[in-house]
């Protein structure tokens, strides 16, 4: 998911997709350590979309705020 995407998903849908990143982020970690992991690339992907909703989220609180036009 792109951060265009990212954009136009509400509040609700935003902490979703967060929460399901983190979680597969989690599982993938021990896949890591568990040496099952093939597709390490995934941990990447799943980090920067972490970083983006927050960053999606961090301008509406922003715009909220009026710091942003």
């Amino acid at each position: 998911m792109n951060i265009k995407e990212l954009r136009e998903l509400n509040e609700a849908d935003l902490g979703a997709k967060l929460k399901e990143a983190k979680d597969e982020l989690f599982r993938l970690r021990f896949q890591l350590a568990l040496r099952q992991l093939d597709n390490t690339s995934r941990l990447g992907e799943l980090r920067n979309t972490i970083a983006q909703v927050h960053t999606v989220r961090r301008e509406r609180e922003l715009a909220a705020a009026g710091s942003i036009k």
